[in-house]
């Protein structure tokens, strides 16, 4: 996952999340209901509830709002049930495009994203056709302004706590772990006051596609029409953006 500029320019980044904060709010209290129906309230006993809430501070959900959707999912009235489903397809010039989402009516959200897909001159595949280009790995993103730390002592503090991997961006450190390892590291590094940019665990590309500016505009459309989706949880793609 080196080599690329995901994360170049934090700042046009940033505004384009707080942009959609308030979708993003309401998927990411999908996810916290389906982690705790799934493993009960407790962060500290359900590892996936525990991944969800890392995600939301990321995304600067205050702690009030994040409690509050953990006493709702918990509570007697949160009876909707909902299936997590993948969906996989291309992108231009064959760019792996991997969608996670969850849904109350499979043949709605079938055909949404098929739409998105279509619109953006992309084709919706059938399962499997994508996802062995991508491993599972959990994601640390650290902006480099929010730290004093030196590069060096961030690396050893992170691989002291079981990271896989510590690399170096333009504007960022991008740490990697394994699934299982990631709440360990997680709250390894959350204790020594590190602050996160991204926290999950996430589809990785194992190689990267380049593509023109033509194609990369393309990409990005079919990037913002899957996101727009409230069923869409998570979109991944093997583009060198």
């Amino acid at each position: 996952m080196s080599g690329h500029s995901k994360w170049h320019n934090i700042q046009a980044k940033k505004g384009k999340a707080d942009a959609a904060r308030g979708k993003i709010f309401t998927k990411l209290g999908r996810e916290i209901l389906i982690a705790v129906k799934s493993g009960g309230p407790d962060p500290n006993t359900n590892s996936s509830l525990k991944a969800v809430v890392a995600k939301c501070k990321a995304n600067n959900m205050p702690n009030d709002t994040i409690q509050n959707s953990i006493k709702k999912a918990s509570g007697e009235g949160s009876n909707k049930e909902y299936e997590e489903i993948v969906y996989e397809g291309y992108g231009p010039n064959g760019v792996a495009v991997y969608v996670e989402a969850s849904t109350d009516n499979k043949n709605r959200t079938a055909a949404d994203v098929r739409h998105a897909f279509d619109k953006s001159g992309g084709n919706l595949g059938t399962s499997g056709c994508v996802s062995y280009l991508f491993n599972q790995k959990g994601v640390l993103i650290i902006d480099k302004t929010t730290t004093n730390l030196s590069e060096d002592d961030l690396m050893m503090m992170a691989l002291d706590s079981g990271a896989e991997d510590f690399k170096v961006e333009e504007e960022v450190y991008e740490i990697t772990t394994d699934p299982k390892d990631f709440n360990n590291v997680l709250d390894s590094l959350e204790k020594d006051g590190l602050q996160f940019l991204e926290a999950g665990v996430q589809m990785v590309p194992t190689t990267l596609v380049d593509l023109d500016d033509a194609s990369g505009e393309k990409m990005q459309r079919l990037i913002d029409n899957l996101n727009d989706l409230d069923d869409v949880m998570n979109v991944y793609s093997n583009w060198n953006e």
